[in-house]
């Protein structure tokens, strides 16, 4: 899950958005062959695809990730800019591409090879260790919340305002409720509680952009990864921060908190009310092009319930 919609999709909830590119093993074998044809005799099996792009498990230590999108196609090209240079300064791996594949005559876009990862993905999964995940994740995120420079990835879908989603969020909010089973009236009090907070007036931090929880590697049920840099950019780091209100539960959004407050980042409670703000909208967007993925809905409303349970933070 990474780009969004303007708010226009029918009134039923949607689904993914269609590939515009029919990403075959065949496509993805001759690619390598006539780019990283050292790679190419490497077994290669399809392993995942997501709004954006597919991944292919190829052999025992990489990943092909290309995008099915056009939209995408310069996601991708800002993690293999921006990835290396992120790295070395966080404390857990990232999938820094490797490889770079360039457009083709029967491929139109750039596309990767990036490390094989360890683990899988939380998604709806319990952590071993709720306390220490929150802990681990917030000190990730306190190295990532730096000042990002000029020339920095631009993203209009993450890291503005938070009234910039108002209309969305509110239609949303409308037509939505009931399908995740929340009190209508409840989420949109919620929502302006969150639209109240004080904007972000600090400079653009680097954020993830689309943190979430199928988008964290455990291995033994411990956080070992991030991963799916691709909404990477400059903004308010609230986005990011939303993960605090439903990747753990209420009972360690302290630690959380402790741990990813920075001092070019502090965590106040005008930044806070936003985070929570931003794990509302995404959720309500997330189950609105969820109906083919049963995962992503139940993490939607797990991201809308939690936003809604804890008005205290």
């Amino acid at each position: 899950m990474t780009s969004e919609h303007d708010g226009t999709e029918s009134v039923q909830q949607g689904v993914m958005p269609a590939a515009e590119v029919d990403i075959t093993p065949d496509l993805v074998r001759r690619l390598l062959l006539d780019q990283h044809r050292d790679l190419a005799d490497l077994r290669l099996e399809p392993l995942a695809h997501g709004w954006d792009n597919v991944l292919f498990r190829l052999g025992p230590r990489h990943v092909v990730r290309l995008p099915r999108r056009e939209i995408a196609a310069g996601l991708v090209a800002h993690e293999q800019a921006w990835l290396p240079v992120l790295a070395p300064r966080l404390p857990l791996p990232i999938p820094v591409p490797e490889r770079v594949g360039q457009p083709t005559d029967y491929f139109p876009w750039t596309w990767s090879v990036q490390p094989w990862l360890d683990g899988a993905a939380v998604g709806n999964g319990e952590w071993a260790d709720a306390g220490s995940a929150a802990q681990q994740l917030g000190q990730f995120l306190s190295c990532l919340h730096q000042p990002a420079p000029p020339e920095r990835p631009v993203n209009p879908h993450r890291g503005g305002p938070l009234a910039e989603r108002r209309g969305m969020t509110e239609d949303r909010i409308e037509r939505f409720s009931a399908t995740i089973g929340v009190d209508k009236q409840h989420a949109q009090s919620v929502w302006e509680q969150c639209l109240a907070a004080a904007v972000w007036e600090g400079p653009p931090m680097w954020i993830h952009g689309d943190l979430h929880l199928f988008n964290l590697i455990q291995t033994n049920r411990r956080l070992s990864a991030v991963i799916d840099f691709g909404d990477i950019c400059g903004g308010d780091p609230a986005c990011d921060l939303a993960i605090g209100w439903y990747g753990f539960g209420s009972d360690h959004h302290q630690r959380f908190r402790a741990a990813a407050t920075s001092e070019a980042r502090p965590i106040d409670a005008d930044m806070w009310q936003r985070s929570r703000g931003w794990s509302l909208s995404i959720g309500f967007t997330l189950t609105a092009f969820s109906a083919d993925n049963p995962s992503h809905f139940e993490m939607a409303c797990r991201m809308v319930r939690s936003a809604l349970a804890d008005p205290n933070g």
